[in-house]
């Protein structure tokens, strides 16, 4: 069955100018619990996007630095994952708790792996077999 974008596209988006403040793009991404916001101009045309990965230049960037431990800010409460789980069950977790990365673990090993919003588009797709190949 074929599924057009219109189908699965989220149409309540959050936009900011070009001339809004990162930290104010960031509260906006914080507030909406979401990964991105569009830039748009007065005209409501597409500009650009800013995403929650182009946060991590502005903080490598960020001089002088703030030298503030990771601890401070990373999650603890971590949704894992098996490498014996479903597919289908990881991804409806994943959605279910809006995020986009868990954490493959093993009771022996430890970490083993993670598992992506990009790994599960990769396997939808015709285009690139997810990783690892």
């Amino acid at each position: 069955m074929d599924i057009s974008v219109a189908r699965l596209m989220t149409s309540d988006l959050q936009t900011v100018s070009p001339d809004t403040l990162v930290e104010d793009a960031a509260e906006t991404m914080l507030e909406h619990d979401i990964g991105s916001v569009i830039v748009v101009d007065d005209d409501n045309r597409l500009r650009g996007i800013l995403t929650s990965t182009d946060f991590t230049q502005i903080v490598a960037e960020r001089s002088p630095k703030d030298e503030t431990p990771v601890s401070r800010y990373m999650s603890e409460d971590v949704l894992t994952a098996s490498a014996q789980d479903d597919i289908r069950d990881v991804a409806d977790a994943m959605i279910e708790h809006t995020i986009h990365h868990v954490p493959v673990v093993d009771d022996t090993e430890g970490v083993i792996g993670i598992i992506t919003t990009t790994d599960l588009a990769a396997y939808l797709s015709r285009v690139q077999t997810p990783s690892p190949s």
